[in-house]
């Protein structure tokens, strides 16, 4: 058997992505922008505006798309009562908005109890998106599948049954589930059905089920949705948009597009919306909300209910 023979015949041992690689040029596109949230992180400064809640333990802020958390971070340790120190109890990708929050580490109660919360999903998350892609046949889905990195160090999705096969770099499949609801399409609402989807079958499932959830590749329209994430991996909801034949405008690494409408998409369209929590220390409940993103029409943000 040759060096080559026993490679491939390593690597048949791992299961097998049922979503795509980055397109070809992602990978320049998200170097360029990377770029430019390094300048603009280094000049960054969080202002009253931003804070969303703020007593002697937690401070959450609305994070500017763009901006590195670690930037957000630290420009915000003067602005609680207490002027400690602070510490991400969440943690938002670089082009997604919304709430970011800190908590101090001076209380160790507070970030130990916080911490756990969010490890173990007691954290009730919704997020909003502006995806592009054909019509979805339906109003309400919940995605249960795989996730983890393939041969290529890419987050990927995987089907459901392969959760806790083990993946090249000794990482295993783990879970993952979103609830997606089409808030609009093309500024018209969508429909009412609910579809319960879970990931299975060989490579090329993708395609299929796209199929079976959309109306066409012919028409691609504006699809406004808001995504409950009922776990905590890496680029969760974006990989489900994508593995959806919606993917997040702007989001390049996973299929969105990078113009819309004549104009060049600076990052994906994805806001942190609310959070509720138990206050790791008074132990009040908190529902909080930042402002929506300046591309989310008003008309499009109904009273939101958490679940």
């Amino acid at each position: 058997m040759t060096a080559t023979d026993a490679r491939e015949e390593a690597l048949s041992a791992y299961p097998i992505p049922v979503s795509p690689l980055p397109p070809p040029g992602s990978r320049q596109a998200e170097l360029n922008r990377a770029m430019s949230a390094a300048s603009r992180s280094a000049l960054f400064a969080l202002s009253d505006s931003d804070v969303v809640f703020r007593d002697d333990w937690l401070l959450v802020v609305n994070k500017p798309p763009g901006v590195y958390c670690e930037s957000v971070l630290s420009s915000s340790s003067a602005r609680i009562g207490s002027g400690s120190l602070l510490h991400l109890a969440n943690r938002l990708d670089r082009d997604t908005s919304g709430l970011m929050v800190m908590v101090s580490v001076s209380t160790d109660r507070a970030a130990a109890e916080l911490a756990r919360a969010f490890a173990e999903r007691e954290v009730e998350k919704v997020y909003v998106a502006s995806c592009v892609g054909s019509k979805p046949r339906w109003g309400r889905i919940n995605v249960a599948s795989g996730h983890g990195r393939s041969r290529h160090g890419i987050w990927r999705v995987y089907a459901a049954s392969d959760v806790g096969r083990s993946l090249p770099g000794g990482s295993t499949v783990k879970r993952m589930e979103t609830s997606i609801e089409v808030v609009s399409i093309g500024g018209r609402g969508g429909e009412k059905g609910e579809e319960i989807v879970v990931v299975e079958g060989p490579p090329g499932v993708r395609s299929e089920a796209c199929e079976s959830s959309c109306e066409g590749d012919d028409d691609r329209e504006v699809v406004l949705v808001r995504a409950r994430p009922r776990s905590g991996r890496t680029h969760q909801i974006r990989l489900h948009c994508q593995y959806l034949g919606i993917p997040i405008r702007g989001d390049v690494k996973y299929g969105g597009a990078g113009e819309w409408d004549g104009a060049v998409c600076g990052g994906h369209l994805l806001h942190a919306e609310s959070l509720a929590f138990e206050h790791p220390v008074t132990g009040a409940r908190l529902e909080l909300r930042a402002p929506p993103p300046s591309w989310w029409p008003a008309e499009a943000t109904p009273v939101l209910e958490i679940s």
